[in-house]
C-alpha cells in the first residue's frame, strides 16, 4: 500500500502490539518508506529477536528511496540488529538511527516531514 510519494507517512499512534500510520491499516510490525508502507513480516527474511534485523529487511526501504533509516528494537529492546545490517547501511552512505520503539517513532516522525526516511518498527517486546 502506498500514498503520497513525496514523503514518508507519519506514525499517528503506537502502543503494545499496535501501530497506526496515516494512509495504512493498523498493524503490529510495520515497514515504512517514502510514499507508503506495509506490514513487516519477519518470516520473509528469517528475522528473529536474535540475530535481529537482517540486511534483507532494509533493502526494500533503500529501494523505495530512504536516505535515513530508523530501526526500532521493540518496547523492551529485545529485537537485536544484525551487525551486517549496520555495515550494509554504512557502505551505502545511509544514516541509521537505532532506538527503543517509542523513541524510534519520535525520531522517525521528526524526520518524516523533511527527509526521505524509512523505518522498521516492532511494537511489542
Amino acid at each position: 500500500m502506498t500514498h503520497d510519494a513525496a514523503r514518508s507517512p507519519r506514525i499517528l499512534a503506537v502502543s503494545w502490539g499496535r501501530m497506526e500510520v496515516e494512509g495504512l491499516p493498523p498493524g503490529k510490525d510495520l515497514k515504512l518508506y517514502p510514499g507508503g508502507g506495509r506490514e513487516w513480516d519477519w518470516t520473509e527474511t528469517g528475522t528473529g529477536h536474535s540475530p535481529g534485523i537482517q540486511p534483507a529487511d532494509v533493502e526494500e526501504l533503500l529501494a523505495r528511496g530512504a536516505t535515513v533509516v530508523v530501526l526500532s528494537r521493540g518496547m523492551r529492546l529485545r529485537l537485536e540488529v544484525d551487525p551486517r545490517t549496520l555495515t550494509l547501511l554504512r557502505e551505502r552512505g545511509v544514516e541509521v538511527r537505532v532506538a527503543e520503539t517509542t523513541e524510534a517513532v519520535r525520531v522517525y516522525n521528526e524526520l518524516a516531514g523533511t527527509t526521505a526516511v524509512g523505518g522498521l518498527f516492532h511494537s511489542t517486546c
